[in-house]
């Protein structure tokens, strides 16, 4: 170990492990670390939203993107979808037990990046200038 790193107190088993090879962590870490279901579940934390209401509050996201999103955290019961018989269908979406058992994960994140937004953005300024000739965006 570098003397730039520190002893983790817990060490994480990894699925690559022969003895991990059916753990499951990574289709769920797919579905709930990718950056939409992330944006989703924080915009449905404060309580039941209608569609566009998710979509105004997700900067850049694609009403494809987004109708995929909520259909695979609702396959993954994360999600309740509610249809209203009105004319036309009123459709709400909120967060089931399951899915609100991420938020304080997700505000951990979002706390996270806050934090070191600024410092993330001096280091990929030095790694570039450092780096000209590299294609990483």
């Amino acid at each position: 170990m570098s003397s730039g790193h520190t002893a983790v107190t817990t060490a994480l088993q990894p699925c690559g492990l022969p003895e991990h090879r059916n753990c499951g962590i990574r289709e769920v870490l797919d579905r709930i670390g990718d950056k939409w279901s992330v944006l989703v579940i924080a915009e449905l934390s404060p309580g039941t939203r209608r569609f566009r209401e998710i979509q105004r509050g997700i900067h850049g996201i694609s009403q494809r993107m987004l109708t995929l999103t909520l259909r695979r955290l609702e396959r993954d019961g994360l999600v309740l979808r509610t249809a209203f018989p009105t004319v036309p269908v009123t459709v709400t979406y909120q967060l089931t037990d399951r899915g609100r058992s991420l938020t304080h994960l997700v505000q951990q994140l979002a706390d996270w990046s806050l934090a070191n937004m600024a410092a993330v953005a001096e280091s990929r300024r030095r790694w570039d200038a450092a780096n000209p000739e590299s294609m990483i965006v």
